[in-house]
């Protein structure tokens, strides 16, 4: 399983900000930065994890971004399926395909793919962070 670079950003935008204190707000300028990601990527990753519950913006002067949640009460396994656009796995639902009628091969993809999002659902943004002490530092030398 590959993730998109969006999740991967996503994920990594996620555990910038649980590493923050609790109320200090970030910026998508800021984020970007840390990553050395395009802010109009940024933008549109932020704005799938508001979408989705996980990060609250706020608009105006004093503005930002902050989780929504507790690190705690973010599962990973339901962030990848949020960000996700690709968990089928192959391309047999939009393309016609000979061996449709008797391939296994789909079904053994999507097998391994609910395993591994199964597998990430044992983890939550809090044990992506239990390092904060030095993630810290790394996300600043960005």
């Amino acid at each position: 399983m590959r993730l998109t670079a969006f999740t991967d950003f996503g994920l990594r935008t996620l555990m910038y900000l649980a590493s923050l204190e609790e109320d200090q707000l970030s910026s998508v300028a800021e984020v970007s930065g840390v990553y050395g990601v395009s802010r109009s990527h940024m933008v549109k990753v932020i704005g799938q994890l508001a979408k989705s519950g996980y990060v609250q913006t706020i608009r105006g002067k004093n503005g930002g971004i902050r989780l929504a949640r507790q690190p705690d009460l973010i599962n990973i396994g339901d962030v990848i399926e949020q960000l996700e656009n690709h968990l089928d796995g192959v391309d047999c639902v939009t393309t016609s395909c000979q061996l449709a009628p008797c391939c296994e091969l789909k079904s053994a993809l999507m097998k391994g793919m609910q395993a591994f999002i199964e597998a990430m659902r044992q983890y939550t943004l809090a044990d992506l962070i239990v390092n904060k002490r030095q993630l810290i530092p790394l996300m600043s030398a960005g």
